[in-house]
C-alpha cells in the first residue's frame, strides 16, 4: 500500500527535491535535476522502484513526531520504541556541485537498533544498477548515473545486487551520519561533498534557511502558514535558471485508481503572474527576478510559439511518455512522463505574460532592451487570434472551446500594454490596443454571462460554472462591488464541495469528460476566499481560508487537491500553485481586514447602545 499523499514532507537543495515519508522512508528523488529520471520512485509503485529508509530495526509503522525546524527545509522525526528514543534529521543542502541528501541520526535515550536500506533503481524506477562497494563507500552505477552511499564510522554497508543495508546501534548522545551524493558515472573520483563535516553540514543549512526567511515581509496573523509557503515556493525554484516547478512530482492522482495523472516536474505560464506578485510582496525581489528572467529566455521566439508550459530550463519538447513498469500510486495509471500539454493553444498564457511584464517593470526590475518589442509583438499576434477558441486554462484535453477566462486574459494582455506604454513612454500604439481591451470586455460582458444564472460561465453559450471567474476582481475586469461580481461570487456555491470549491462542475458538459471524479481545487478555494473579501464578506473569507489552513499536512504543506469525503490530499504535491495562492490570500485578507479596523484611538463602541 503505498502511504497517503499528506504523509510526505518535502526536502530540497534548490536544483531537485525528494519526497520522505513519516515512516522515514525517501520514496520519491529525482537527480540531478526537478526533471530527469528518478533513482528513487516507490511513490509511484512499490519498494522495487527504489527507496531509502532509515529507522529503527522492526519498526514499521510511522514516527513518533516530526517536524521542520523553525523557519527552515530541515526536518526532525522522533522515533520512540521500547529501547529508547532516536531522532533522525534529514536534509538537502542548498546545491554547490553536486547533489546531497544528508541522514543524520541521534540517539536521545536508551540504546536504538536501527537500520539503514537503500534501494536505488535509475530512470523512473526501471533499472537495477550495479552495486559494488568501494573502499569505505558503496556505490550505485547504471548508464550516466553514479550514486555514492557514505555512512560515518559504523562499519560499513553491506552491498548486495539488490540494495545497499547498514544495521547499526543509537546509544543515548550518539551521532551518525549517512549521506547519498548523486555523480556521472563516467567520474571515478569520490565526490567531495561525501566528506564534508555534517554538523557544517547541518549548520549552514539551517542558517541558510534562516537567513532567507528573516527576509519575509508579512506580519499578519497567518505569519507561520504564509513563511512555510513561502519556503515551499522557494525549495520548488531552480536555482540555476530560476523556472518554478509546478510540483516535484509526476502522476499523483486526481482520482486514485484513475488516469488523472499528470507531470507536473515543469514551468508553467500561467503560474508567473501570481508567482511573481507573491515574491515581489513578500520582499524576495531576488527570486522575482531569476523568475522574470527565465520567463523572457522561455518564450523567446515567435509569439505563434508560445507554449502553455515549458522546462525547468525553458526547453519546449516535452514529450509525453508512459511507464507501464511502474503500476501507479494506489493503482492510478498510466504513470507519465512529459506533459503534451506543451503543445496545446491557450490564449490566456499571453495575458500572464504580459502581467508578469508589467510587475516587473512596476518594481524596477531590470528587463533585457528587447523587452518592448516583445511586448509589441506578443500584442500584435493576440490581436489576430484572440477570437480563436483555445484548450483553456485548465488545459481540457478534448475539444477548443470560447472560455471566458481566456478571453478576460486577452483583455489582460490588452490592460497591461497599456499600463507599460505609459510607463516606457511609448503611447503610439495604446489606441490599438485600448480599442481592443474595450472590444474583448464588451464580447466577455456579452457572451460569457449568464442572465439566467445571473453569473459568469465557463465558456461562451454554455451556463456551467468555472471558478476561474473569481479572478474577475482581482485581475481588474471588474470591480469587486460590481453587481455582476457579487452575483457571480454568490452562485460558486453551486461549486461547492465539502466546505471547499470545484475548479468547474464534476458532470455535465463543464466537466472535462475524463472518467472519475477529481477532488476540490485548493487554489480555486483560496480565490474564493479572495472574491469573498473583495465583495465585502470578510469573515466568510476569513472562515474559507482557515478551512484550507486545515488541510495541510503536519508539515505545513499542501497538494494540488483536497477530498472532502475521504479527508485526504489528491493530486501532484507539494503545489506551488496552491502555496502561492495561500500567501496571496493572506496578504488579501490581512489588507483587508486592515482597511476596516477603526482609526487608532477610537473608543471602543458600547455594548447593546446603538452609535448615535
Amino acid at each position: 500500500m503505498n502511504a497517503p499523499i499528506e504523509d510526505y514532507a518535502l526536502l530540497s537543495d534548490l536544483e531537485t527535491a525528494a519526497l520522505v515519508g513519516r515512516d522515514g522512508s525517501v520514496d520519491w528523488l529525482c537527480l540531478p535535476r526537478f526533471d530527469s529520471p528518478a533513482c528513487l520512485a516507490a511513490l509511484l509503485g512499490t519498494r522495487d522502484n527504489g527507496f531509502w529508509r532509515v529507522a529503527p530495526l522492526g519498526v514499521e509503522g510511522p514516527c513518533a513526531h516530526r517536524a521542520y525546524r523553525p523557519d527552515t527545509l530541515v526536518l526532525d522525526s522522533r522515533w520512540e520504541t521500547a529501547h529508547g528514543t532516536v531522532r533522525v534529521t534529514d536534509l538537502m543542502p542548498p546545491r554547490d556541485g553536486l547533489p546531497c541528501l544528508l541522514r543524520v541520526v541521534e540517539g536521545l535515550s536508551g540504546c536504538v537498533r536501527m537500520r539503514s536500506e537503500l534501494r536505488p533503481r535509475f530512470h523512473h524506477g526501471r533499472v537495477v544498477p550495479w552495486i559494488r562497494a568501494a573502499d569505505d563507500c558503496t556505490v550505485a552505477l547504471a548508464g550516466p548515473d553514479a550514486l555514492w552511499l557514505h555512512t560515518d564510522d559504523a562499519g560499513g554497508e553491506h552491498p548486495s545486487t539488490d540494495g545497499a543495508v547498514l544495521d547499526f546501534s543509537v546509544p543515548a548522545g550518539r551521532r551518525l551520519a549517512l549521506r547519498t551524493v548523486w555523480a556521472p558515472s563516467h567520474r571515478a573520483e569520490r565526490p567531495a561533498p561525501l566528506w564534508v563535516p555534517a554538523d557544517t553540514v547541518l549548520k549552514e543549512t539551517g542558517d541558510f534557511w534562516r537567513h532567507w526567511t528573516a527576509r519575509c515581509r508579512y506580519r499578519g496573523p497567518w505569519r507561520e502558514a504564509v513563511v512555510r509557503s513561502l519556503i515551499t515556493l522557494k525549495a520548488l525554484t531552480c536555482a540555476s535558471t530560476g523556472g518554478i516547478v509546478a510540483a516535484p512530482t509526476t502522476s499523483l492522482p486526481a482520482c486514485p485508481g484513475g488516469e488523472r495523472n499528470w507531470d507536473y516536474r515543469y514551468c508553467w505560464l500561467r503560474d508567473s503572474a501570481l508567482a511573481l506578485s507573491c515574491l515581489l510582496r513578500s520582499g524576495y525581489r531576488e527570486e522575482a527576478t531569476a523568475w522574470v528572467d527565465w520567463l523572457v529566455r522561455a518564450i523567446a521566439g515567435d509569439p505563434a510559439d508560445l507554449q502553455t508550459v515549458y522546462g525547468v530550463g525553458g526547453q519546449r519538447l516535452l514529450p509525453e511518455t508512459e511507464a507501464p513498469w511502474l503500476p501507479g500510486y494506489e493503482g492510478s495509471r498510466p504513470v507519465r512522463f512529459g506533459n503534451s500539454a506543451a503543445g496545446q493553444f491557450q490564449l490566456d498564457v499571453y495575458g500572464e505574460v504580459m502581467e508578469a511584464l508589467f510587475l516587473s517593470s512596476r518594481a524596477g526590475i531590470p528587463l533585457p532592451g528587447h523587452v518592448w518589442s516583445l511586448v509589441e509583438a506578443l500584442m500584435a499576434h493576440l490581436s489576430g487570434h484572440w477570437r480563436e477558441p483555445d484548450h483553456g486554462l485548465w488545459q481540457v484535453r478534448g475539444s477548443r472551446r470560447q472560455f471566458v477566462h481566456s478571453k478576460v486574459m486577452v483583455w489582460v494582455a490588452a490592460d497591461r500594454a497599456l499600463r507599460m506604454a505609459r510607463l516606457f513612454g511609448r503611447d503610439r500604439v495604446s489606441g490599438e490596443w485600448r480599442a481592443l481591451g474595450e472590444e474583448v470586455r464588451r464580447e466577455v460582458c456579452r457572451q460569457g454571462w449568464d442572465p439566467v444564472g445571473r453569473s459568469f460561465v465557463q465558456a461562451y453559450g454554455s451556463p456551467s460554472l468555472d471558478a476561474s471567474a473569481l479572478l474577475i476582481p482581482r485581475l481588474g475586469f471588474l470591480p469587486g462591488p460590481d453587481v455582476r461580481v457579487r452575483d457571480t461570487v454568490r452562485a460558486m456555491r453551486d461549486l461547492s464541495y465539502g466546505g471547499f470549491l470545484r475548479r468547474y462542475p464534476a458532470e455535465g458538459p463543464g466537466s472535462d469528460g475524463l472518467p472519475g471524479a477529481e477532488g476540490a481545487f485548493v487554489s480555486c478555494t483560496l480565490w474564493y476566499a479572495d472574491a469573498l473579501a473583495a465583495t465585502g464578506h470578510l469573515a466568510e473569507a476569513r472562515e474559507v481560508f482557515e478551512r484550507v489552513l486545515a488541510v495541510r499536512n503536519d508539515v505545513g504543506l499542501l497538494s494540488e487537491q483536497w477530498d472532502p469525503d475521504a479527508h485526504r490530499q489528491l493530486g501532484n504535491a507539494p503545489k506551488a500553485f496552491s502555496h502561492i495562492s495561500l500567501v496571496e490570500t493572506a496578504f488579501a485578507l490581512t489588507r483587508a481586514a486592515a482597511r476596516r479596523a477603526p482609526p487608532p484611538g477610537t473608543p471602543p463602541r458600547p455594548l447593546g447602545i446603538r452609535a448615535g
